[in-house]
C-alpha cells in the first residue's frame, strides 16, 4: 500500500498490466459491445442480464482490468459467446506447456539393477 498525505491507497492491477494485456481486454471490451449493440440489447439490460451495476457494465465495454472475471465470463455467456471460455489455455493447445514437457523427456533411460540376493 501507498500512503498518501495520510490516506492509504491500494495498488491496483491496472498499475502493473502490460500494454499487450491492456489493448486485448480494451479489444474485449470492444467486441462486447459490439456483439450487444448487434443483439439489439441496452446497456442497463445487459447490467441487469448480469446482475450487475449500469456502471459495471460500462466499464466492461472499456475493458477495465479491476472488473471481475466473472464479469466479463456472465457477459460472454449472455451473449452466447462463452463456448470457448474454458478451453483458452487448454493443455492440448498449449504449444509452449507442451515445448516444456518434451524439454524434461531424459535423454536416455536406463534401467535400474536389481540387487543380488546372497
Amino acid at each position: 500500500m501507498v500512503a498518501y498525505m495520510g490516506l492509504k491507497m491500494r495498488s491496483t492491477v491496472t498499475d502493473i498490466l502490460p500494454a499487450k494485456v491492456r489493448r486485448s481486454l480494451e479489444k474485449l471490451g470492444r467486441d462486447i459491445a459490439l456483439a450487444r449493440k448487434k443483439r439489439s440489447l441496452t446497456v442497463n439490460m445487459m447490467g441487469e442480464r448480469l446482475g450487475v451495476a449500469k456502471s459495471t457494465y460500462i466499464r466492461v465495454e472499456k475493458g477495465d482490468a479491476n472488473v471481475a472475471m466473472g464479469t466479463y465470463a456472465m457477459a460472454l455467456f449472455v451473449l452466447g459467446a462463452s463456448d470457448g471460455l474454458g478451453d483458452l489455455l487448454d493443455p492440448g493447445g498449449d504449444d509452449v506447456g507442451l515445448l516444456l514437457d518434451e524439454r524434461r523427456i531424459p535423454q536416455r533411460v536406463r534401467t535400474r539393477k536389481t540387487p543380488r540376493s546372497l
